[in-house]
């Protein structure tokens, strides 16, 4: 008989689809939007690297005190209606370093609400975290789909400013906090959990896994960088309504197969398809160094989407699986922190290669992403990290 998604999943995942529909519609006109604000390609890349830096270090902060008193819910909350603030905010900011600060601690809702979202997510699917955590993401990524369908309209049909737009998306972030109010949390510890956090409680694969993911987050530059590369060969309003389309297209590939495999890794694995991924990844920026058409960036763009749709939820569904009930929110959360201490100096990096040479900033993703494919492997057959479904 097959495991049916859990409630919390399907609430929590309704939340998610509304939240990144409000999201996707400023995030494909973000990097146009800076541009139009007066930020150059380094300032593109410190702007993408805090926003993914401070929502993922902030996670850990909140994993461990979710951990701790053994409270998931009140974190999704706060962390959501922090993000529908900022958004807000971000609406009327008129020079870029304006923002630069409100986009930035836009992220700061992210940090809070990720790792106790994530590990109700676990708890409530206990034997299905793939299937979890890849509906989830499927949903997530609908509403991805959504918003930048409707970004695309507002601005091609109805000509409406980036502005007005990211007002509209603003509004339709504080309409997804309704669902949580019917979120429940489960009632297992009666007490306090007095975690004492420290990396020695994580288990040794766990460890190597990080390190792995983090050498892949050095690769994975904000996706701003390839917006911008698909927005050079294009003229006057084509130059953002193609890149818009195919931001789409990444969210169709990203949406359509998040669901197949995750319940793929559940069956033979995730490791098997994290390496996939990483390698598709890796090609896939290589691909960006020598594109010029039409055609291949559709090819690039489909194929970006099939990466993340194997890389996101089996990451995470991974450290799930690697670590304990207790400190599992923990471990996620460190797991985001790294990827957070790493995504700034990896888009700073890229923002500087950008700024030399486009073609730069991809050589560089592909070379460390594809170190990230063969160390993977190598530490699977070294210290045996293999099936954890």
């Amino acid at each position: 008989m097959k495991k049916k998604i859990s409630k919390n999943v399907k609430l929590l995942s309704i939340v998610s689809l509304l939240n990144d529909l409000s999201s996707e519609m400023i995030m494909p006109i973000l990097p146009m939007f800076l541009t139009a604000l007066g930020a150059n390609g380094f300032i593109i890349g410190l702007i993408g690297g805090l926003r993914d830096s401070i929502s993922n270090i902030l996670t850990i902060i909140s994993g461990y005190w979710s951990d701790k008193i053994r409270k998931r819910k009140i974190f999704v909350i706060v962390g959501y209606l922090s993000s529908s603030l900022f958004k807000l905010l971000l609406s009327f900011v008129k020079i870029w370093p304006q923002a630069l600060i409100v986009s930035s601690f836009e992220r700061i809702g992210k940090g809070i609400r990720t790792a106790p979202r994530d590990a109700i997510i676990s708890e409530s699917m206990p034997k299905k975290h793939g299937k979890g955590f890849g509906f989830h993401r499927a949903m997530d990524t609908t509403g991805a789909i959504l918003g930048s369908i409707l970004v695309l309209i507002l601005f091609w049909y109805w000509g409406l400013s980036f502005n007005t737009i990211i007002l509209i998306a603003a509004i339709i972030s504080f309409a997804s906090l309704f669902p949580l109010i019917f979120v429940t949390e489960k009632k297992t510890f009666q007490k306090k959990n007095n975690i004492n956090f420290s990396i020695k409680t994580l288990s040794n694969p766990l460890k190597y896994f990080l390190i792995i993911s983090g050498i892949f987050a050095l690769a994975n530059f904000s996706y701003m960088f390839f917006i911008l590369k698909a927005q050079q060969f294009f003229p006057e309003r084509l130059a953002i309504i193609i890149p818009i389309l195919l931001y789409i297209l990444f969210n169709i590939f990203y949406a359509s197969l998040s669901i197949p495999f995750g319940n793929l890794s559940d069956k033979i694995g995730r490791t098997k398809l994290i390496t996939i991924g990483y390698l598709i990844f890796s090609l896939t920026s290589l691909g960006f160094i020598f594109s010029n058409s039409l055609i291949a960036f559709i090819v690039l763009f489909a194929c970006y989407g099939i990466a993340f749709a194997i890389i996101d939820s089996n990451q995470r569904a991974l450290i799930s699986d690697l670590s304990t009930k207790k400190i599992r929110a923990t471990a996620l959360g460190t797991f985001h922190t790294l990827i957070g201490i790493i995504a700034l100096p990896a888009s700073l990096i890229a923002g500087y290669l950008w700024v030399i040479n486009p073609n730069l900033t991809f050589i560089f993703g592909f070379t460390i992403s594809i170190i990230s494919v063969f160390s993977f492997i190598f530490i699977q057959k070294k210290f045996k990290i293999y099936n954890h479904s």
